[in-house]
């Protein structure tokens, strides 16, 4: 299967999420949240600077219970502004 570049709006949502995440970090070390979330340093590092748009699924869901924020509360980050076609 060959995968579809992504589109602007996906980009800024991924921008949207790596905001959301190092918020919820706080003072919590990255290494620290890494590490808790089975991920390393770097991919967490890329997830919150928007250098990776797109995380897994398995990789947001590992977030969301390291950093204690439901996973529908980054759901609704990442679908803020997405026009009803991307969303679905």
């Amino acid at each position: 299967m060959v995968r579809q570049p992504l589109t602007a709006e996906q980009i800024a949502a991924g921008r949207r999420l790596g905001a959301a995440l190092r918020a919820a970090r706080g003072g919590r070390g990255l290494v620290e949240v890494a590490l808790a979330a089975g991920i390393s340093p770097e991919t967490l590092r890329k997830i919150e600077a928007g250098r990776l748009p797109a995380p897994a699924f398995g990789t947001v869901v590992c977030l969301s219970r390291a950093l204690g924020v439901p996973l529908n509360d980054l759901a609704e980050v990442w679908l803020t502004d997405m026009p009803a076609r991307q969303a679905s």
